[in-house]
């Protein structure tokens, strides 16, 4: 559903908020092997994610990627427009330019209700709500 950009910046923004819940700071390396993502591509999509402001680092002994605690909760929808633009949440099913209720595709009012359902989704969930649910899950 999503491009590998984004998937990445998913996987790796969940694991490193399951890894500050647990007070540890993970580095690129082990990041990458853990979201099962190539070291370099990994290395470009968290330092991409670093300068736009949704995760920290530090290098160095102690280093690695964390969270600002005082900042409120990311919801994905702010990932997946960072890496994708906001296309996904406005955009033809069909993949029209000129798709709209006055001149709908064949996909149109079927493919509203679902494009409605993934933007409230992305809303709603938070990484720190998914890395919680990813920690739940493993008990």
């Amino acid at each position: 559903m999503f491009n590998k950009e984004t998937e990445y910046a998913l996987r790796g923004l969940v694991y490193i908020q399951g890894q500050n819940t647990k007070g540890l700071r993970p580095g690129i390396a082990e990041i990458a092997r853990e979201i099962d993502a190539p070291y370099f591509y990994a290395a470009k999509v968290l330092q991409r994610l670093v300068k736009q402001g949704f995760v920290n680092s530090l290098k160095g002994k102690g280093g690695g990627f964390y969270f600002d605690k005082e900042k409120a909760e990311l919801p994905i929808k702010e990932i997946i427009i960072s890496t994708e633009g906001g296309h996904l949440f406005v955009g033809c099913g069909f993949g029209l330019k000129h798709c709209d209720e006055n001149n709908p595709c064949p996909l149109h009012f079927k493919y509203a209700f679902i494009r409605e359902s993934i933007l409230n989704l992305v809303t709603e969930e938070t990484i720190q709500g998914l890395a919680k649910t990813a920690a739940d899950g493993r008990k």
